[in-house]
């Protein structure tokens, strides 16, 4: 029973992946041996201010990142921070070397604003790779609230979102496959991206990977995988 003067509300987690436009974070990582986290973004006037930590396996790729984040016209200022007094290390990260930073940017460049707004508060640190960013988000509602916010953010900013992972508070993910709202070929993909790690953080297994153990196109995986999703979504109370 709920305590007095307290509402009951329903929630789910979902893992997002974001692709929006004029994103420097998106640009410098869509071809580099390496990755991006960030921490928290702060509006300042017309700017933001942005806490980061870039990683990569080697010396050489983490400079060559860093270098593409200070030499980004989408980028106002880079101040490298010293890693000796740097709380990140608590954060795991899947390179061998990383730099932490405060990076300056422009508001409108930045999407966090626009989840916030629509209801998805940041929920872990987002990580960026391979031109794309995974944000881990929480949202109190229905199916119809998270697709109507889902929608409103990709029209603000024009982006492409991709639900990843979705988990409901009153409900398991299990227990919607059970339910019978997969085809037995979407049930048997998204269990076994689940089973080998597709959907954790960071991710331990590629949709390319999974397509091998398959025996099917790389293509043919991601279409079975989004059209579970979707229909995961739609089973939400």
């Amino acid at each position: 029973m709920a305590e007095a003067g307290h509402d009951t509300r329903n929630g789910s987690h979902l893992t997002l992946s974001i692709w929006h436009p004029d994103c420097w974070t998106l640009q410098v990582t869509e071809d580099a041996d390496g990755g991006i986290f960030g921490h928290g973004v702060y509006t300042v006037e017309d700017s933001v201010k942005g806490r980061f930590t870039a990683y990569g396996d080697s010396t050489d790729a983490l400079e060559s990142l860093v270098g593409d984040i200070e030499s980004s016209p989408l980028v106002d200022s880079v101040w490298r921070l010293d890693n000796s007094f740097d709380l990140d290390k608590r954060i795991p990260t899947p390179g061998n070397v990383s730099q932490s930073l405060l990076v300056m940017y422009g508001h409108d460049r930045s999407i966090n604003d626009s989840l916030v707004s629509n209801g998805f508060i940041p929920d872990k640190a987002v990580w960026i790779h391979d031109g794309r960013e995974y944000w881990d988000v929480v949202i109190e509602g229905d199916r119809t609230r998270i697709q109507e916010s889902l929608d409103a953010v990709r029209d603000e900013m024009d982006a492409e979102i991709d639900v990843r992972h979705i988990t409901s508070d009153d409900r398991e993910a299990g227990g919607l496959l059970r339910k019978g709202i997969l085809s037995e070929r979407q049930r048997e993909v998204f269990e076994l991206a689940r089973e080998r790690g597709y959907y954790t953080w960071p991710r331990e297994v590629s949709a390319t990977e999974i397509a091998e153990e398959l025996g099917v196109s790389k293509a043919t995986t991601l279409e079975h995988l989004r059209k579970a999703e979707a229909k995961v979504i739609g089973a939400l109370p």
